[in-house]
């Protein structure tokens, strides 16, 4: 609901009900037997504190006063006095309202000068009236602070929700991300070999029928790996588990790497000085095998035909060291590259606690990666 409406019916209803008890204060002097001319006093007083409780609402600290001074006159204007104190405990600092509460006692005091509460001594009425005064200084505050306290908690729930949806993009972002890293990752390898070998049949007719059928052959072979591969993916990304999706690569699987890089006509040269790579934790050993898929992969699109060195260092305790050296080569292979695969392998590195770092030289280039491995 806006304010301006809230405000508007808030000061409607207290002007109705502030008038009605002015009203009965002075019904109440008619019934105590009070002369004409009180009457009419009290009765003009009454309609001015009526007239000042919009004041009241709009200044509070002001219309307090005011309806201070007409407490001290008259007893008609003491509901709308009362409220005025009140309100400007509720809506002003506390020494604000204390000053206010005591102006109001003071003026209902000097008021009992002149219009003494029958059968009450001045001392128990001047008890009464800063006890109530204080008492309307008290139920202020306390409604300020109650408001306060809704305000900070309604202020809180909209940055925790303000919070929880930034951190459900962040998430949304990051499943996109780890999703196309791993279509990059599974499908990028496959289909450089189906280029290298679709490239050999176009630039290659003349080739013997042998030849031409063993590389129709791997094409064949690659193509259905990389559907099968494709079809794990997205199994795993709808969290189905249907007993047909195969174990995710690890290090063991790097002869078999190894062989459909050389059988694709990359040389591969491997160096292992490491203990037992087969025993690589479960992330370790995938992320060692993705960064040698890609290095393979990258070697094969922009150095195609020459050797590639591969080194691997390492113990359990310690860490696993990678690193994948091909030469620079004028020649390309032809199959368009996004650019975006070292950005996601080293993304990927980083996450399972690693770094990787690569350099492009005149001659060569130059992949290094180390990854934790845990005794």
């Amino acid at each position: 609901m806006p304010t301006s409406l809230t405000c508007s019916k808030q000061t409607i209803l207290g002007i109705v009900g502030l008038s009605v008890c002015t009203a009965a204060t002075t019904y109440g002097e008619y019934a105590s037997g009070a002369t004409a001319g009180w009457m009419v006093g009290n009765l003009v007083v009454g309609v001015l504190a009526c007239v000042l409780i919009p004041l009241a609402f709009l200044r509070p600290v002001t219309g307090a006063l005011a309806l201070a001074v007409l407490a001290a006159v008259a007893p008609a204007a003491t509901p709308v006095s009362t409220f005025a104190t009140m309100w400007t405990a509720r809506n002003r600092s506390f020494p604000v309202a204390v000053a206010v509460g005591g102006a109001g006692a003071v003026a209902h005091a000097v008021r009992w000068l002149w219009v003494p509460m029958g059968g009450l001594s001045f001392v128990w009425w001047l008890a009464l009236v800063f006890v109530g005064h204080a008492a309307l200084v008290g139920i202020g505050a306390l409604a300020q602070a109650r408001h306060a306290l809704l305000s900070s908690l309604e202020e809180r729930a909209l940055r925790a929700e303000a919070e929880q949806g930034r951190r459900v993009a962040e998430a949304r972002a990051g499943e996109r991300a780890a999703i196309a890293r791993e279509m990059h990752d599974v499908l990028a390898h496959r289909l450089s070999l189906l280029a290298t070998y679709a490239g050999a049949l176009e630039y290659r007719p003349d080739l013997p029928p042998d030849r031409l059928s063993e590389a129709a052959g791997v094409i064949r072979s690659s193509t259905h790996q990389a559907l099968e591969e494709l079809r794990d993916v997205i199994a795993l990304l709808r969290h189905e588990d249907d007993g047909l999706a195969r174990p995710v690569p690890a290090m063991s699987d790097l002869p078999e790497l190894l062989d459909e890089a050389r059988g694709a006509g990359s040389p591969v040269i491997v160096r292992d000085e490491a203990t037992d790579l087969a025993a690589l934790p479960g992330q370790t050993g995938r992320t060692a095998y993705r960064v040698l898929q890609e290095a393979l992969t990258n070697a094969r699109k922009h150095a195609p035909g020459q050797p590639v060195r591969v080194a691997l260092e390492g113990a359990p305790g310690a860490r696993l060291l990678i690193e994948v050296v091909n030469p620079v080569s004028t020649t390309r292979s032809g199959i368009p590259g996004a650019g975006s695969g070292l950005v996601g392998l080293t993304e990927r590195v980083r996450l399972a606690g690693g770094q990787l770092d690569h350099h492009l030289s005149a001659s060569e280039f130059r992949l290094r990666t180390w990854l934790p491995w845990p005794a």
